[in-house]
């Protein structure tokens, strides 16, 4: 525990915080968590619902506070999320166009900066970047009593995101929130290079952080009775697709379980019907629930995103549970390699590279040596 010198006070803005694991819920909750064990003083804001967060915060030594009440970006850190059919006209009307809903958080977080005095490291974590843009505002309107280091936390870039086009000016937007801030954090170099030239000397690489202590696995694994396999995640058409994957499976003549963790169903439900039983669709459960259940896996199944911009989070809860790794992309199969898995041949495996880099303490460390 640091004395009183060496505290920092720190302040974390972010749209979803636990109980939502979503990538960047479980970015800004590790992190918070672990800066706040490392004798910091916390304090986060996202957008709450109604999970009470008193146990939580007397636990980890941190504060919870709600960004405030949403009159349209309405998804929650507990899951609820108001769509009545005006939501959905407006949504269809001004998403792409003014990034409604996300777009209120550029109005919503001046106030709260500004109610916050003397910090020392500020971290916007984005998605969605108008939390940046807010945090830039600010800046730009209070300047003398802002935050003494800013750091805006990328999981995926903006303007030169290849799967999501945005209108040219908002280009506008990322080049002022980029100069504004003191630091740009993104999870992986193959990153860098989606990121106005200008500004990237400030991009530092700090990669999604896990705490590895205390792994929940299920004890001393036995081989199941036919292959089982499983994936956790989202999927995106032509981009984490697991349609051709599918379709082998449907060729293959032995038995197995696919098990997969997922809220999206778009991509596999066409498959339902002709894999029967062989194919299972779960809801997501809690992170600890799921590491249990990926530890009984023969296998664990990575689809590759096709891009560069460096690998989903739950790859390093797959490694964590320390189960083989199939590593397969959207558009084409290593049918050789699948086979292998199937026979329970695991020589060619993936295996993740320098693991704890990912350790979260590590990472707060990185993000406190910006604190200038």
């Amino acid at each position: 525990m640091l004395d009183n010198r060496g505290k920092k006070k720190i302040l974390v803005i972010c749209c979803r915080f636990f109980p939502s694991y979503s990538p960047r819920a479980l970015r800004a909750t590790e992190l918070a968590i672990e800066l706040a064990k490392q004798g910091h003083n916390v304090t986060v804001y996202a957008v709450l619902g109604k999970f009470n967060y008193l146990k939580f915060e007397e636990e980890y030594k941190l504060k919870v506070k709600n960004i405030g009440k949403m009159k349209f970006a309405t998804l929650n850190s507990d899951g609820w999320q108001r769509r009545n059919i005006i939501d959905r006209l407006l949504y269809k009307l001004f998403n792409r166009l003014l990034e409604f809903p996300d777009i209120e958080f550029m109005v919503k977080i001046p106030r709260i900066i500004r109610s916050e005095k003397n910090v020392d490291l500020l971290i916007s974590i984005a998605n969605p970047f108008p939390i940046h843009w807010g945090c830039a505002l600010s800046k730009s309107l209070h300047d003398r009593d802002f935050p003494q280091t800013w750091v805006a936390d990328c999981g995926d870039p903006y303007m030169f995101n290849k799967f999501q086009k945005h209108p040219f000016y908002f280009k506008y937007f990322e080049k002022w929130f980029s100069k504004k801030a003191d630091f740009i954090t993104v999870p992986s170099s193959n990153i860098v290079s989606a990121y106005y030239f200008e500004f990237r000397e400030k991009i530092k690489i700090i990669p999604q952080g896990f705490n590895f202590k205390d792994i929940p696995k299920a004890d001393n694994y036995v081989k199941n009775p036919v292959p089982t396999f499983a994936y956790a995640g989202t999927f995106y058409r032509n981009f984490r697709d697991p349609s051709l994957f599918l379709n082998y499976l449907c060729s293959v003549k032995t038995d197995f379980k696919f098990v997969v963790y997922t809220m999206d169903n778009e991509l596999i439900l066409p498959f339902v019907n002709r894999l029967g039983n062989k194919l299972e669709i779960r809801s997501y459960v809690s992170r600890d629930q799921l590491l249990t259940q990926l530890s009984k896996m023969d296998f664990l199944l990575h689809i590759q995103n096709l891009n560069d911009y460096g690998s989903p989070s739950k790859l390093i809860d797959y490694a964590l549970v320390k189960r083989p790794i199939l590593k397969i992309a959207s558009d084409s199969l290593p049918v050789e390699e699948i086979n292998e898995f199937l026979d329970g041949n695991y020589k060619n495996q993936y295996y993740i590279q320098n693991l704890d880099a990912y350790n979260i303490t590590s990472v707060a460390k990185k993000f406190l040596s910006l604190i200038k």
